[in-house]
């Protein structure tokens, strides 16, 4: 996989225009756009045409978590977009990714169109080990055991990865195997602000732990110059 391949530009905004002078800027030097709720329900859908029609893949970012019924719905719709991968919560259960995992693959073997890497969401990178505890009432795990009992369940439920922070890559890629995706927010550069992330690494430090995808949003897209923050990052992945 190419270096540019790896990236996962965020879509972090609020307009079908803003969305889409970012793909035709930056579709040369990142390899996946991410639509998250902030456009998907400003625009809705057609968004995801739209940028296909740019020639860009598209990771739909809903976090989708409900009963197993709804969210297999949830994951047909997705699939019938040709969404190149799209994420359910872990938290929502067993049954709930199994459903969702067996409905994109039926509906795309009823299309005839590649099946979509479905993730499971972990543990929010803007969660800490203490809000884990004394917010969330998950006491006698540390992030790390949470994440890869998570991804466990996720791998044996049918999901092909999980969006998990750059620090629990390497216990989930050991638990896991080579062939699970692994897709990390709260990528930072060195030369970028955290912001609100708080378990980040820089994407150099995330590859060679294992990651196959890394999402960067504001690094790039509020960059003075977006292509040039993007080929940075492309020549930090390089080595």
């Amino acid at each position: 996989m190419e270096a540019k391949d790896r990236i996962v530009l965020a879509l972090d905004v609020d307009t079908a225009e803003e969305a889409l002078a970012l793909v035709k800027k930056l579709s040369g030097y990142v390899g996946v756009f991410k639509v998250g709720m902030q456009l998907y329900n400003s625009i809705g859908p057609s968004i995801v045409h739209r940028v296909h029609d740019l020639g860009g893949r598209v990771f739909v970012d809903l976090k989708l978590h409900d009963i197993p019924n709804t969210v297999a719905s949830a994951a047909k719709v997705l699939t019938r977009l040709n969404t190149y991968m799209f994420n359910v919560h872990a938290a929502g259960g067993r049954e709930m990714m199994r459903q969702a995992a067996a409905a994109a693959v039926s509906e795309a073997q009823r299309m005839g169109s590649d099946i979509p890497i479905v993730l499971a969401v972990t543990v929010l990178t803007s969660i800490s080990q203490q809000e884990l505890e004394t917010e969330m009432y998950v006491s006698g795990l540390k992030v790390e055991e949470l994440v890869v009992k998570w991804a466990l369940m996720a791998q044996e439920s049918g999901l092909g990865g999980v969006v998990c922070s750059p620090q629990e890559i390497s216990p989930i890629r050991k638990a896991c195997g080579p062939d699970f995706k692994i897709v990390t927010p709260g990528i930072r550069p060195l030369w970028s602000a955290p912001n609100d992330q708080k378990r980040i690494t820089t994407p150099r430090q995330a590859l060679e732990q294992g990651a196959d995808y890394m999402v960067i949003g504001r690094p790039i897209i509020k960059a003075a110059d977006p292509i040039a923050a993007a080929q940075k990052i492309i020549e930090e992945l390089e080595g």
